[in-house]
């Protein structure tokens, strides 16, 4: 493991740049190889080479000893950014230590306020004001029940 001053250990073979205000969380490997490393901006996942925000991560559960995120994209509407939901992505980790909890905490600490609401096109939809973490203020956005 890597070890900074102030950081809890990164895995070995961990080969993502932590910004500096970026702190670890809590690790896990993924049997399938590779760890999901939770810190206080997101979620790194393997083999990628950058994280994903906690504003972006639209559902996380954590079943049968596997993670389930589903990471969203979003559409600059001027006032609001519109998430569209991308395709599941299952880790089974070999032991979820602080894992699960850490990302439920992480995902639920980043919304603000959330209200239900009918868009314009018919659709159901959460309306969202979320934080991003490392950044001040908040965002707002719009994640439909079902894409068009």
């Amino acid at each position: 493991m890597r070890w900074a001053f102030w950081r809890e250990a990164l895995p070995e073979g961990f080969e993502g740049e932590l910004d500096p205000e970026e702190h670890v969380v809590a690790t896990a490997d993924v049997r399938s190889g590779g760890h999901l490393v939770v810190t206080n901006r997101g979620v790194w996942f393997p083999g990628a080479d950058e994280r994903v925000g906690w504003h972006l991560v639209s559902k996380a559960s954590w079943t049968d000893g596997a993670m389930i995120f589903v990471v969203a994209t979003e559409e600059d509407l001027g006032r609001a950014f519109l998430l569209h939901d991308g395709p599941p992505r299952r880790y089974v980790l070999g032991e979820p230590g602080k894992v699960p909890k850490a990302v439920h905490d992480r995902v639920t600490q980043s919304i603000v306020s959330r209200e239900r609401a009918r868009m314009a096109d018919g659709r159901e939809a959460w309306m969202l004001e979320r934080r991003i973490a490392g950044r001040d203020g908040t965002v707002r956005q719009i994640r439909p029940d079902h894409p068009l």
